[in-house]
């Protein structure tokens, strides 16, 4: 067997390495190198009887399934993603009919194994046309729980998943953990908008200290906290459907609890809530991807109405507090 085909070995185990490197994913850092090597991969010592797992090589999803496959002697069929979990490389097609056809092939599976499933994530699913890999491989696709977590209940019962186990969702945890990438992506712009203001405050002779500094950049400041973490945590209990809104909402009783704290005067204040509004409403559409609130249709149809309101409304603010 070359080396192209040979069996990689994987550990159930996470390192502190592993730890870090989920760590610094979560903040943006290293996100664009969290991938493993494609291929098969031998878990503990299985059998030719032991079932095959299929994922991506984005290195979260491999670890998610490897940690949670307890007591079990497995193999794992690494598809290559180009470093995208499973879910939004579903959707790119990386997670694939043909990527995962060309993977049997290229691993010599049938070599290694006796029976001819595999057991992909449901999440998967729009990727993957069962049929196709059916007929082109001989191994029939068997499709596991949404959850890894819930793989040991699964494969308990003979792999049949519960309708619990078919069930995505998003709780306060999940929506908590994406919260630090957007801060991370919205950090860099907002540090620009900050030494901007603090320059031209300077060389313009106005009253530079603490509070006065923070006159100028609130808007900015509770845009961020509306739309990138206040929105996607207090998700399910907002109203309205559309992203967009919900951040709106958030970001008008944000700038108006901020109006309200530095005392401006209701003549002064309109401009204070249209800018942050409209970035709050722009902010909180970036979870529409990380949601199981929202489907490509609606985020096509919610962009193309909400993107020049909110620029609409973002230029008219900026230019109500210049001018006021």
């Amino acid at each position: 067997m070359d080396a192209d085909v040979a069996v990689l070995s994987a550990s159930k185990d996470l390192t502190w390495r592993d730890r870090v490197a989920h760590w610094n994913a979560r903040w943006g850092m290293g996100r664009m190198h969290m991938s493993v090597t494609p291929g098969l991969y031998r878990l503990g010592a299985p059998d030719r009887q032991a079932p095959v797992f299929v994922t991506a090589n984005y290195k979260l999803s491999f670890d998610a399934l490897r940690t949670n496959l307890a007591g079990l002697d497995a193999w794992i069929l690494v598809l290559d993603t180009k470093g995208v979990n499973v879910w939004c490389a579903a959707g790119k097609g990386t997670f694939g009919t043909e990527e995962l056809i060309r993977r049997v092939r290229q691993t010599e599976l049938a070599a290694h194994v006796d029976g001819r499933r595999l057991i992909l994530p449901q999440l998967g699913a729009p990727g993957v046309a069962a049929h196709l890999v059916k007929e082109h491989t001989g191994f029939t696709v068997v499709w596991g729980p949404v959850e890894a977590r819930d793989i040991p209940a699964f494969m308990r019962a003979g792999t049949k998943a519960t309708p619990a186990m078919r069930a995505k969702q998003f709780p306060l945890g999940e929506r908590i953990k994406v919260t630090p990438m957007e801060l991370v992506q919205a950090a860099k712009p907002v540090a620009l908008v900050l030494l901007a203001v603090a320059l031209i405050m300077l060389l313009s002779g106005r009253p530079f200290g603490a509070y006065a500094f923070l006159q100028n950049v609130g808007p900015i400041l509770v845009a961020v906290l509306a739309g990138a973490f206040l929105t996607p945590i207090l998700l399910p209990w907002i109203p309205f459907r559309a992203f967009a809104a919900k951040g709106a909402l958030v970001g008008v009783l944000c700038a108006a609890l901020m109006c309200l704290g530095l005392n401006r005067p209701l003549q002064g204040s309109l401009g204070w809530v249209l800018l942050p509004t409209a970035l709050a409403s722009y902010l909180a559409m970036n979870f529409t991807g990380a949601s199981t609130f929202s489907n490509p249709s609606g985020v096509r149809k919610e962009l193309r109405y909400a993107i020049p309101a909110q620029l609409v409304a973002a230029l008219a603010g900026l230019l109500l507090i210049v001018l006021l």
